[in-house]
């Protein structure tokens, strides 16, 4: 179905703006998925604060170049889907991962991260990477471990301490009650 000039513009100012809001893009070829699929597709991509918009390749390499990023060729070839990190890039990829392992259909081609053209391995390699939010989880982890055995450290000293001045106080309060006998 042909769309006419300014139906045209609107889509590669739609795509620039996602383009300028995203982190990072992934190309893949969704022939063959169903309108539920591709549903189901979205709604997940969604749920990890992105956007997955079927493209028109030829207005969506136009916006690339507005943007000052090239992709070559082959990515934007076929019936390609652009999945737009609007949030987390492994959160992304690992949907988008995720749901072409469930579905044949849909076969990850690439992506752009910054500048940088990723190949499907690497697309897959962020996949892999923890979420920020595990990220975190580590790292709180991580500075916690010590601070807790810096806490019990010396709180055990101090322990000790007291131990010590308790005894001490003692021996002192039973040589007063000898003196005093």
């Amino acid at each position: 179905m042909a769309i006419n000039k300014e139906r045209k513009q609107e889509l590669v100012d739609e795509y620039v703006e996602l383009l300028k809001q995203s982190r990072a893009i992934i190309l893949a070829e969704y022939k063959g998925l169903s309108v539920k699929q591709m549903q189901e597709l979205r709604a997940e991509v969604r749920k990890a604060n992105g956007s997955f918009l079927v493209t028109k390749n030829t207005l969506l390499r136009l916006a690339l170049e507005q943007t000052g990023t090239t992709v070559p060729r082959d990515l934007l070839a076929g019936q390609v889907g652009t999945g737009f990190a609007l949030n987390e890039v492994p959160a992304l990829a690992k949907t988008l991962s995720q749901f072409a392992k469930n579905q044949e259909a849909l076969v990850i081609k690439g992506g752009v991260l910054g500048n940088d053209v990723l190949s499907v391995d690497q697309v897959m390699a962020l996949a892999n990477l923890p979420s920020l939010d595990e990220l975190r989880a580590q790292l709180v982890g991580l500075i916690q471990g010590p601070a807790r055995n810096l806490a019990a450290t010396v709180a055990g000293g101090v322990r000790q301490l007291v131990n010590v001045l308790d005894a001490y106080a003692k021996s002192e309060d039973e040589a007063e009650a000898e003196a005093t006998t």
